[in-house]
């Protein structure tokens, strides 16, 4: 799966109702272990991302840094710089071509 691909299967997710976004929402997803994946923009802040990295490490939660910003805000239609896919077979087919 291209780039592309994966961007438009975001946009599905968020259809779907089966996106978190946002720092504070994505953060309480990982404890509460609901995120399957989370896309972190590659331009997000230094705060953020270490602040998002480390949590999604600590509950061996996937992070995928391939997109920007403007990607990421481009495919779901709001604008975010972190994401959370807490339906496991969408998260399972992102990480099958990534």
């Amino acid at each position: 799966m291209n780039k592309d691909q994966t961007l438009q299967l975001l946009g599905l997710i968020r259809r779907a109702n089966a996106l978190i976004t946002g720092e504070e929402l994505v953060v309480g997803a990982i404890r509460n272990k609901k995120a399957k994946l989370v896309l972190l923009a590659s331009d997000a802040g230094k705060n953020t991302t270490k602040k998002i990295s480390d949590k999604a490490q600590f509950y061996e939660i996937t992070v995928i840094r391939d997109f920007t910003r403007e990607q990421l805000s481009n495919a779901t239609g709001m604008a975010r710089s972190v994401y959370a896919v807490t339906n496991p077979g969408f998260a399972k087919k992102i990480l099958q071509k990534n």
